[in-house]
């Protein structure tokens, strides 16, 4: 987890240093535009995803993650889609976020699909949050 110069650095699903396609970043929000308003934040060397301001996916090196939860769990176990996983100080921990399936790269409604349960994880994470703030 340490990288040069004093850098903080992590793992991705890989195991490798986590970076952001930029040029998929790009293609995300192009597909994911029908459903709202993208946007995008580097965060760690990757990128965090969001839709009319709602948290939806990560771009990972050459992956995409979307966002899941309980209510979504067996939707992404049907297809195969693995969990998200990273080293944190030696231990693997896992996010709420699971491998696009492959088909959501060039195939817009699959992707708008995927990206539509990960929405709704996504506003139902952020309802949880509000929730805990009153």
């Amino acid at each position: 987890m340490d990288g040069a110069a004093g850098q903080r650095r992590c793992t991705g699903a890989a195991g490798g240093i986590v970076s952001v396609d930029q040029g998929l970043v790009d293609r995300v929000a192009e597909m994911v535009a029908p459903l709202g308003a993208p946007s995008s934040r580097r965060m760690m060397g990757g990128a965090m995803l969001y839709c009319d301001g709602i948290a939806y996916g990560i771009v990972d090196d050459d992956q995409l993650w979307f966002k899941a939860d309980a209510a979504s769990d067996a939707a992404w176990d049907a297809a195969g889609a693995v969990r998200f996983t990273y080293d944190r100080a030696g231990q693997i921990a896992t996010m709420n976020y699971r491998r696009a399936p492959d088909d959501c790269y060039d195939d817009d409604d699959a992707f708008r699909h995927w990206a539509g349960l990960a929405l709704e994880a996504g506003r139902r994470a952020a309802a949880k949050k509000a929730a805990r703030r009153r």
